[in-house]
C-alpha cells in the first residue's frame, strides 16, 4: 500500500512526540481545571503557602490545569482569609482553599464565628513533624539547653510560631508538660506566616522557634539556624535529627495540610475537586514534590477526611484547654 510521503512524515512527527513524552505525562494529560483559583489564608512564605505554590506547580506539570491563581489573605492562623473565602467564593466550582490543623486551633482560640466547620473538606494532603531550631549564635545550643531553660523558667524561653493556638503553640505547650511545667506559661510568640517567624528567629528576637521543616530548611542549610529535635513519630527522612520520643519526652505532634472548597458547591463540582486533586496526588511532579519537600503523604478524601477532623477538633480542644485557650 502507498502512503502519502506527507502524511507519513506528520504521523511520524506525531508518534515521536508522543513515545517521548514520560508515561505519567501521558496518563494525566487531560485537563481538569483550565483554570483554577488556589486561596491560601495565611502571608507567603509559611506552609500553607508552600503547599499551594507547590500544588500550582505540580499541577501544571501533570497537566492537570491549564492556568492557576493563587491569592495570599494572611493573619490569625486563618481566621483573616476564611471569612472571605465563606463569604466571597461561595459555590465557586474552580476554587480551592489551602488550610489544616493549624486552622483548627486558631478557630477555637479567636472563638471565630466562622471556623474550618463552615467550608468542605476535599482532602487530606500532607503532614510534617515540627522542627524545633534555635538561632546559631543564640544561647541555646541544644535540646539539652532548651529543655533546661525550660524547666528553670518556662516564661523566659520565647519560642516563636505561627498563629496562636495553632499547631506550633499546642507542640510547645506539650513539651512544657511533658517537662513537668504549666502548658499556661508558654513564652509563644505567633506570626502570621512563616516568613515573619524565621525573620524574628535570624535576628535574634527569639530563644527557639517551631516551625515545618520544609519551612526552615534554608535557614538550617546556610548555618544560620540549628535544628534540635523533630516532633514526629519517627526521624523526618533525609534528617539526621533525633526526635523528642528519642530524647525522652513523650511528646508526639504533625501537622496536616490539606484542602476545602467554598460553601454552596454542587455535589458535581466537589467530585470534580476531589477527582482533580486524586489525579494530582497519584501524579508523579506530586511524587517527586513530597520526596523535595519532605512531607509525609496521608492523602484521605471524602467522609474519611470528615471523620478525621472531627476527631482532630476534639483532640485540639482539649490541648487548648491545657494552654488556657479554650
Amino acid at each position: 500500500m502507498k502512503i502519502d510521503r506527507r502524511k507519513f512524515m506528520a504521523f511520524a512527527g506525531v508518534s515521536a512526540a508522543v513515545l517521548g513524552m514520560p508515561n505519567w505525562a501521558l496518563s494525566q494529560s487531560k485537563v481538569v481545571f483550565d483554570n483554577l483559583n488556589i486561596f491560601v489564608p495565611a502571608a507567603p512564605g509559611g506552609g500553607w503557602d508552600g503547599l499551594g505554590r507547590a500544588i500550582e506547580a505540580a499541577s501544571k506539570a501533570a497537566g492537570l490545569t491549564n492556568s492557576i491563581q493563587v491569592e495570599n489573605v494572611g493573619g490569625a492562623g486563618g481566621m483573616v482569609g476564611l471569612p472571605k473565602f465563606v463569604n466571597e467564593k461561595k459555590a465557586q466550582g474552580n476554587t480551592i482553599m489551602i488550610g489544616g490543623s493549624v486552622m483548627v486551633g486558631a478557630g477555637i482560640t479567636n472563638k471565630s464565628p466562622v471556623t474550618i466547620k463552615d467550608v468542605i473538606p476535599i482532602a487530606r494532603l500532607t503532614e510534617e513533624a515540627g522542627a524545633i531550631v534555635v538561632p546559631t549564635s543564640g544561647k541555646i545550643k541544644n535540646w539539652n539547653d532548651f529543655t533546661t531553660a525550660l524547666k528553670a523558667n518556662p516564661k523566659a524561653v520565647s519560642v516563636a510560631g505561627g498563629s496562636a493556638g495553632g499547631t506550633d503553640h499546642q507542640l510547645l505547650g506539650l513539651i512544657i508538660k511533658a517537662l513537668g511545667g504549666n502548658a499556661k506559661d508558654a513564652a509563644y510568640v505567633a506570626f502570621q506566616g512563616g516568613g515573619p517567624a524565621n525573620a524574628a528567629i535570624l535576628g535574634g528576637q527569639v530563644s527557639a522557634g517551631i516551625a515545618g521543616y520544609s519551612e526552615v530548611e534554608e535557614h538550617i542549610n546556610s548555618g544560620k539556624m540549628k535544628i534540635i529535635a523533630v516532633s514526629g513519630n519517627i526521624r523526618t527522612p533525609g534528617v539526621n535529627v533525633p526526635t523528642i520520643k528519642e530524647l525522652g519526652l513523650n511528646v508526639v505532634a504533625a501537622n496536616w495540610r490539606g484542602i476545602f472548597a467554598a460553601p454552596g458547591v454542587s455535589v458535581e463540582q466537589k467530585n470534580k475537586i476531589i477527582d482533580y486533586i486524586t489525579k494530582l496526588n497519584s501524579s508523579e511532579p506530586w511524587k517527586k514534590t513530597l520526596i523535595e519537600r519532605k512531607w509525609t503523604n496521608v492523602f484521605l478524601t471524602g467522609d474519611a477526611f470528615q471523620k478525621a477532623l472531627n476527631e482532630d477538633i476534639k483532640n485540639t480542644e482539649g490541648i487548648l484547654k491545657d494552654l488556657g485557650l479554650a
